[in-house]
């Protein structure tokens, strides 16, 4: 890897860092040049303007996302769905809270909300990516009689999603124990009525 990626990475590193803890909008060419103890024009060079500087961090997030909630999940394979899905659902509430509480694409999301801008495009593309994956485990959940053969996937996936926004929202309020409690009683209450039951009594 040359100098030059090998400072990018590193700067990258810093910026998601700092994006974890104080939100994607508060990213600045000259704050994190200093943070990584560069020049501003050094650090201009790799990015040449903000924009693509938070466009950059989102893409390691996502690459970080990945990495963190989906790479474990992958290791379960398909034998066992419902096992995969808690997998990945208790990667991605490790994922929400490891910004205090926050989850930095919708953070991001909220904060660019106003413009139909290119960091606006990478939020929706990155989002409606994980929801989609979301869906592929449950249809193969389907496909393969552990679930319903008439479960609504995208339903399903929408419904996963609202508990994972309630979360998100308990966690600020009540804090992280009561947040899990409610979560994964959701979680459960959700995967009991997608079972396939007669699979399951034969």
């Amino acid at each position: 890897m040359s100098k030059g990626r090998i400072t990018r990475e590193n700067v990258l590193n810093k910026a998601f860092e700092l994006a974890s803890e104080n939100g994607l909008e508060s990213l600045t060419i000259g704050e994190l040049a200093k943070q990584c103890g560069l020049s501003k024009s050094g650090l201009f060079a790799h990015f040449n303007a903000k924009e693509n500087l938070q466009i950059a961090v989102l893409e390691h997030a996502h690459s970080v996302f990945t990495e963190r909630v989906i790479t474990p999940a992958r290791l379960i394979g398909d034998e066992n769905i419902e096992a995969k899905l808690r997998v990945l659902l208790e990667h991605w509430l490790g994922w929400n809270h490891s910004f205090q509480g926050s989850c930095m694409f919708l953070d991001a999301w909220k904060d660019a909300a106003t413009c139909d801008c290119a960091i606006q495009k990478v939020l929706k593309k990155t989002i409606a990516t994980w929801i989609h994956y979301l869906q592929i485990q449950i249809q193969k959940g389907v496909d393969s009689a552990q679930f319903h053969p008439k479960l609504d996937v995208k339903q399903a996936a929408y419904e996963l999603y609202g508990l994972y926004l309630s979360a998100h929202l308990f966690y600020s309020i009540y804090g992280q124990m009561e947040s899990y409690q409610h979560f994964w009683k959701g979680v459960g209450d959700l995967m009991s009525r997608w079972r396939n039951i007669v699979k399951q009594q034969c």
